[in-house]
């Protein structure tokens, strides 16, 4: 059995309490309006709105293949994280061995070792299914953009024009949505490693990864070029 002590359920708890207080804050609380990906959805909008006046869209596709294979290298990297860590599974003695003569962490036995590291597969799992999904939710707005009439059809039927353009945001939105979800679970995978440190290591290390994505959402030079006058 694992040595699971009772400080490694409080640093796990907030380690998880950390990741789901970041996503709130970002996503449904009422400064996520002000946060960078609201400011970025709008620009979505717009691009879709621009996009409606072009007469060729080469520049538009493009955009959309340099999204796609961002997010297929997020989920091909997953996918090498997760492999790495059951290669790692056949060594969980030795690092609970390295981590013994730490400083940090004064007793890991090798089935804990094992549990953590399945722990870190859960998460880049996790994070492969959303760069999956929004690999997919990309290429069908591809579709959507495609389905976007030309400009001279548009100024015979706006409406309908208009009800193309925002299918196509939304469906650039939600994919947007869940590609920041799957960086989210990398970073937070990054602080997780903490944990093989020891259990105040691993509080440390949340706190410390959503100081930094905080600061990038709300208050870094990123938010502020995109920032609208008057939207704050």
């Amino acid at each position: 059995m694992a040595t699971f002590e009772l400080r490694d359920g409080f640093a796990l708890i907030v380690f998880l309490g950390g990741w789901f207080l970041y996503n709130w804050v970002t996503e449904k609380s009422g400064w996520s309006r002000h946060g960078l990906s609201a400011s970025m959805n709008l620009q979505r909008r717009r691009w879709m709105k621009v996009l409606l006046g072009r007469d060729l869209r080469m520049i538009d596709t493009a955009i959309m293949a340099g999204l796609q294979q961002g997010t297929a290298f997020f989920a091909s990297s997953c996918i090498f994280a997760i492999g790495g860590c059951f290669a790692l599974l056949g060594s969980a003695d030795l690092i609970a061995q390295i981590a013994a003569d730490l400083p940090f962490y004064g007793r890991l036995d090798q089935p804990l070792v094992e549990a953590k590291l399945l722990g870190l597969v859960t998460i880049f799992a996790y994070a492969f299914f959303k760069f999956g999904w929004s690999y997919r939710l990309f290429n069908y707005c591809t579709i959507l953009i495609g389905a976007i009439p030309m400009r001279s059809d548009a100024e015979r039927d706006p409406a309908a024009a208009e009800l193309a353009v925002k299918r196509a945001a939304t469906m650039n939105q939600i994919a947007a949505s869940h590609f920041n979800a799957g960086l989210r679970g990398i970073f937070f995978g990054l602080a997780y490693l903490g944990w093989f440190l020891g259990p105040f290591v691993l509080m440390l290390t949340t706190v410390l990864v959503s100081a930094i994505l905080l600061h990038r959402q709300f208050f870094s030079a990123a938010r502020y070029a995109v920032r609208v006058e008057g939207e704050d």
